[in-house]
């Protein structure tokens, strides 16, 4: 994690199609820039925003619910993360888009609606279990941002990826075409590690949840 001392290093989710934001010592917090220093520990770890707004935002979130995250409370931890994601999209009047991969097949639970409150219930109701289609999301994903850009072409895309990387060998994701944030939330004393590779195939940067 960034300390109070670090200085904050732009990054690709900082910079998008419209408006450039800025670090800030007040206003609101900026949780995907702040998140790419790591997750914050202190105050002064998190990075404030003021943003020319000529479009509307939206953040697509893909959640890596399966069985295997239930381990160490990997998706238990990761829910704490979202909610506060959840909340700076809710401030910052943000649309989102919510996806799932767990089971058979991804699930949509939001698509392109502005930030509610009521997206903390549905973080208490979420489980783990079933297999990782994280495939199939990732893809039904990158089908749905293209034709949002062909319908909303100003509207600036931000995806974050949250996921332990447990899928099956030689699975291989597409580059998505807008800025992106994965952030592994593998635990446990053995670790496969490929949440990192596959942050790589997706042009995303790479975050772990317990980096500090």
């Amino acid at each position: 994690m960034a300390g109070a001392n670090a200085r904050p290093r732009p990054g690709r989710l900082d910079q998008g199609r419209q408006g450039r934001s800025k670090t800030a010592t007040g206003g609101v917090v900026d949780w995907p820039g702040t998140l790419l220093n790591g997750r914050p520990r202190l105050p002064a770890d998190l990075r404030f925003t003021w943003r020319q707004r000529s479009a509307h935002e939206l953040w697509l979130v893909i959640v890596d619910a399966s069985a295997s995250t239930r381990r160490h409370q990997a998706l238990s931890d990761g829910k704490g993360l979202l909610a506060q994601l959840f909340d700076d999209a809710y401030r910052q009047r943000a649309r989102l888009a919510l996806l799932t991969a767990s089971g058979g097949a991804p699930v949509w639970h939001v698509q392109g609606l502005k930030a509610a409150i009521g997206l903390r219930d549905w973080l208490d109701t979420l489980g783990a279990g079933g297999g990782t289609p994280l495939l199939a999301a990732v893809n039904e994903a990158g089908r749905w941002l293209a034709a949002r850009r062909k319908r909303f072409p100003a509207e600036q895309q931000r995806v974050l990826l949250m996921t332990d990387g447990r899928v099956k060998a030689g699975t291989s994701l597409p580059l998505l075409e807008c800025p992106s944030l994965l952030i592994d939330i593998e635990r446990g004393p053995i670790r496969l590690g490929r949440a990192k590779q596959l942050a790589g195939q997706l042009g995303a940067e790479y975050r772990h949840l317990d980096e500090g």
